[in-house]
C-alpha cells in the first residue's frame, strides 16, 4: 500500500476524542482547569448531601424523643394546713404542797343540813344559823373536811305572813364550814356573782322555796335536819382531816 493510502486509512479509523474533552475545547478551558472545576463541583455536591443527611437524622431523633417522652403529670397544689398555736395547759395540782396541804377548788359541792328549826315568823335579821356538813369533802381521795363539821350562816331577812294572804319570807346567808385547817367559805350558787364575785345568800320562800319547805299559815318553816346545797366560794389549802 502506498504512503498516501496508509495515512488516509489511519485518519479514517482514528478513535473519536472524549466528549468532555470536546466540551472542554468548545468552552475554551484547558484540561487542567476543567479537572479542578469538576472535582470542586463533586466535593460541593458530596458536602451538600452529607449536611442534608445529618440534618435529616437530627430531625428524626428529635421527633422520636418528643414522641417517646412521657407526658408531664400535673401536680395539684396542696395548701399546707395552718399549725395551731399550742395553748399552755394550766397545771392542776392534786397532790399536797410543800406544807402538806391539799387545794380545795372553788365551785365544789357542799351538802349541809340545818341543826335547828327556823321559821319566818320567829326569826329576826342577824340571827345565827347553825348547820353541819353532811358528806366528807375530799381532794384526790383525801378527806380535808369530815362529815359532821359545823357550818355557820346568818338570817339576812325575815318577814312573817301578813294581811291579804301575803306569804312570809326567810333569807339566809351561808358563811363557812369550820375545819381544823381553816374556814371553807361558802356561797349559795354554783357560779360567782355580784361585784365581789361571790354571794352566799339563799332566798327561802313559801311558793318558790328551793328546799320544798313546809309552810304553816303562809310562814316559812324549816325543820331540823332539812338539807340545803351550797358551794365552795374560794380556793383554799387544807391539811388532811385528823
Amino acid at each position: 500500500m502506498k504512503t498516501g493510502e496508509i495515512e488516509a486509512h489511519k485518519a479514517k479509523n482514528k478513535a473519536p476524542e472524549f466528549h468532555c474533552y470536546q466540551v472542554n475545547r468548545q468552552i475554551g478551558l484547558s484540561d487542567q482547569s476543567f479537572l479542578c472545576f469538576f472535582e470542586g463541583l463533586m466535593r460541593a455536591l458530596s458536602l451538600f448531601c452529607a449536611c442534608a443527611l445529618c440534618a435529616g437524622s437530627a430531625f428524626a431523633q428529635q421527633t422520636a424523643a418528643a414522641t417517646n417522652a412521657p407526658a408531664a403529670t400535673p401536680v395539684a397544689a396542696v395548701a399546707s394546713p395552718a399549725t395551731p398555736t399550742p395553748v399552755a395547759a394550766v397545771p392542776v395540782s392534786l397532790g399536797p404542797d410543800a406544807s402538806g396541804k391539799y387545794l380545795l377548788r372553788e365551785g365544789e359541792d357542799v351538802n349541809l343540813a340545818f341543826m335547828d328549826a327556823l321559821s319566818s315568823k320567829t326569826s329576826s335579821e342577824g340571827d345565827a344559823v347553825n348547820l353541819r356538813l353532811v358528806d366528807d369533802l375530799k381532794v384526790n381521795g383525801v378527806v380535808v373536811a369530815k362529815a359532821g363539821s359545823p357550818a355557820v350562816g346568818e338570817v339576812t331577812k325575815a318577814e312573817k305572813n301578813g294581811m291579804m294572804g301575803k306569804a312570809g319570807q326567810l333569807n339566809i346567808r351561808l358563811d363557812y364550814v369550820k375545819t381544823d385547817s381553816g374556814k371553807i367559805r361558802l356561797r349559795g350558787t354554783k357560779g360567782k356573782e355580784g361585784a365581789n364575785g361571790t354571794t352566799g345568800t339563799v332566798v327561802l320562800t313559801v311558793l318558790f322555796g328551793p328546799l320544798g319547805l313546809i309552810h304553816h299559815g303562809s310562814n316559812v318553816e324549816i325543820k331540823k335536819g332539812q338539807p340545803i346545797h351550797a358551794f365552795v366560794s374560794d380556793d383554799i389549802a387544807l391539811l388532811p382531816a385528823a
